[in-house]
């Protein structure tokens, strides 16, 4: 099929490569359709108010290299479940999905591209059972999505992590400390993982794997026995103690999106390990660093391949579906198969296998 005014809005979290995938999109539907770009602004808040810019070649030209969004994006923007507060203080929830439709068809698009992670992807599946024609782009540095081997944004943030890392060997080396590095990821423990053995974290502690604090002691009090008085401990901010909860930053935090904020793990982290063992301990949360910036090569190139995809398919008039990496091909799958579904490390992997297979302690035995 042809298509002539197609619409793109990111949600969710940001993180590096968006940019990229706006300019891929653009350029493609441009360059191969003849098509015009509508840029939806606010993520699906921009849905509702349509609030819209056009994307040209011209306006996308420089924003490969840029962090962030262009159009802009939130978390707490559901259409379907639109969170407001109301006179006495209270949270209302409004349904402006069919509000969302009209907009759809006033701009008289053929095609909505929709950019995010699981919760954006259900909320694109939704519309398109009510009838939008909707193609998914996987983005979220959590890489917690199914059916897709990378999300684009994970890799720039486990560079980021790992680089954070490098510098705390150094000063915790110098200083004979425990240097804790927290970084996100909510509920999935991927960043933790691949940042904490590119590192050369001592100790990795992810959701995953509910860790018991005394096999955490053990491992510190054997690298400072065999003539190491220092340890690098990476845990990802979903992680808890064995029988505990997980920590959360601020109980109202998340009352408008309606989604817990998780964070200061490390620093809870930090008081168990020092009420036992006789070090200095010193806690550094990464935060949202790990979203910021320019996508190092590897997001640019995945971006702009999802992005093109995303286009492609379009053109072909394969709607319900999300472009994925089936590693070496960018391939379609299903949304119904993916919107809403977490993919977490399995305790199985062979990557957590080879972590402790070098000695890395994942807090589960006592090594």
């Amino acid at each position: 099929m042809a298509i002539q005014r197609v619409g793109i809005l990111t949600g969710g979290g940001d993180c590096s490569g968006l940019n990229g995938v706006i300019r891929a999109v653009t350029r493609a539907a441009i360059i191969q359709c003849d098509a015009k770009v509508i840029g939806i602004e606010g993520g699906f808040e921009g849905l509702i108010s349509g609030q819209t810019q056009e994307l040209t070649i011209r306006s996308t030209k420089d924003i490969l290299t840029l962090g962030g969004t262009i159009l802009g994006t939130t978390n707490k923007g559901n259409p379907f479940d639109y969170r407001e507060l109301d006179t006495d203080g209270s949270i209302k929830t409004t349904d402006y999905s069919d509000k969302a439709v009209e907009t759809f068809k006033a701009l008289k698009l053929d095609c909505l591209f929709v950019v995010g992670g699981e919760g954006t992807l259900e909320i694109g599946y939704k519309f398109y059972k009510k009838g939008i024609p909707v193609i998914g782009i996987p983005k979220t540095i959590d890489n917690d999505l199914e059916k897709t081997d990378y999300t684009f944004g994970f890799q720039t943030a486990v560079q980021v992590a790992c680089d954070a890392m490098d510098r705390l060997q150094t000063t915790g080396k110098s200083h004979h400390r425990v240097m804790i590095l927290e970084v996100m990821g909510r509920n999935a423990g991927w960043i933790a993982l691949e940042a904490g053995i590119a590192g050369g974290a001592h100790i990795i502690l992810i959701p995953e794997i509910e860790y018991k604090i005394e096999n955490v002691i053990k491992k510190i009090q054997l690298r400072k026995k065999g003539g190491s008085p220092f340890s690098i401990i990476m845990i990802a901010e979903g992680a808890k103690q064995k029988g505990g909860d997980t920590i959360k930053a601020q109980e109202a935090a998340g009352r408008l999106q309606g989604v817990e904020k998780l964070g200061g793990v490390g620093f809870y982290l930090a008081s168990q390990i020092e009420k036992e063992i006789d070090l200095e301990v010193r806690t550094t949360v990464l935060g949202h660093i790990q979203r910021g910036g320019s996508p190092n090569s590897f997001d640019r190139v995945l971006g702009t391949r999802l992005g093109s995809f995303a286009v492609d398919a379009a053109a072909q008039g394969k709607f319900g579906t999300m472009t994925a990496l089936k590693t070496p091909d960018i391939v379609l799958v299903d949304l119904k198969d993916l919107a809403g579904k977490v993919r977490s490390v399995s305790v199985d992997s062979q990557l957590i296998a080879c972590a402790e297979s070098i000695g890395i302690n994942m807090g589960r035995k006592a090594m």
